[in-house]
């Protein structure tokens, strides 16, 4: 079998509907973490072209970066595109690459990009060196990658999103990592696309700041933060019922609850212009929301009333909010070759 010119893959962005924080160490191993996510129909997405000699080329084309080396076994992590060439050395190739990556979402927008873009560079990789990986190995490898080896701090929800793609009731324990996919009724799905919204606040923010704060809290016993942590696994499990159930007015509700939750784990998660934002959006008619990922900017999805959702949306916009069309997307990590002309980077 000839090898293909182009190796591509792409993995799907999610949004955390609820239970984030739960995930992070050591709260999954001491008490047990749960969320609940679904991934939509926004990407991070990998190119990878196999090379003769060992020249290696790796570019970002979100920030017009490209950076060359001699070796694929000499990439230095030196705060230049560190992630994507973890990841690489990771595969130990003997010959080199030229490799591009790009995401619908910037880093820190609250969408999980940065695992996601982790999860579609393994998926290049191993098509390339036909390594075969179950779903769990491509989530529990880019975990260990992100914040074991590189130290960068975080839960583990994004990356079993991005690997398994869909509906997901995900359970983290001190052992294991569990995925749930749930078999939401379409017309339950249809709905909530319906009702949906996401907004970009056009503040991105280094989650790594509030997930270090957050830790060190619950570390200290702070008792509103372990409350909260726990609050947020009780809301967890309601909010997969109401799912279930398919009450969406009911998770709209639960996803207001969950806000306020959330926002007792740092005083860093909401921003004055959020809080204004998601008033002006309740007193339209939306129901609930919540930032999907760690706070503190990017991304605010929000469930409207049916009749609505147009008067929260224009409220949005006209205080500067960018409101971006979704959709579910039911696949996890796609992988494919592609034999065609292209360009050196």
């Amino acid at each position: 079998m000839s090898v293909p010119a182009y190796v591509r893959a792409k993995a799907p962005l999610r949004l955390s509907f609820c239970g984030g924080g739960t995930d992070v160490s050591p709260y999954p191993e001491e008490h047990g973490g749960m969320v609940l996510s679904a991934t939509i129909n926004q990407y991070a997405y990998a190119s990878l072209r196999p090379r003769r000699d060992s020249r290696t080329t790796i570019a970002s084309l979100d920030y017009d970066v490209v950076a060359k080396y001699d070796h694929p076994k000499r990439l230095k992590l030196d705060g230049n595109l560190d992630l994507i060439k973890a990841v690489v050395r990771e595969f130990k190739p003997k010959t080199g690459l030229d490799l591009w990556v790009h995401s619908d979402a910037p880093p820190g927008s609250g969408l999980g990009s940065s695992s996601t873009l982790c999860v579609a560079l393994i998926g290049a990789l191993a098509e390339w060196k036909r390594k075969s990986l179950t779903s769990y190995e491509v989530a529990e490898l880019a975990y260990r990658i992100e914040r074991v080896d590189m130290k960068l701090a975080g839960g583990r929800q994004d990356q079993y999103a991005a690997a398994f793609g869909g509906f997901n009731f995900i359970e983290f324990g001190r052992d294991a990592t569990v995925v749930n996919p749930l078999r939401v009724p379409t017309h339950v799905l249809r709905e909530l696309e319906y009702r949906l919204l996401l907004c970009y606040m056009g503040q991105t923010r280094q989650s790594a700041n509030i997930i270090q704060r957050q830790t060190a809290s619950y570390r200290s016993g702070h008792k509103r933060t372990v409350n909260a942590l726990h609050h947020l696994k009780r809301e967890t499990l309601e909010m997969k019922k109401a799912l279930l159930l398919g009450d969406v007015d009911g998770m709209g509700e639960l996803l207001h609850e969950a806000w306020e939750a959330k926002k007792k784990l740092d005083e860093g998660i909401s921003t004055s212009r959020v809080d204004k934002l998601y008033q002006l959006a309740r007193r339209e008619g939306a129901i609930g929301g919540k930032m999907p990922g760690a706070g503190g900017g990017g991304y605010f999805m929000l469930l409207t009333r049916f009749d609505r959702k147009h008067r929260v949306a224009a409220v949005l916009e006209k205080n500067g909010g960018q409101v971006v069309p979704i959709q579910f997307e039911r696949r996890g990590l796609m992988t494919w070759g592609w034999r065609g002309r292209g360009r050196k980077a």
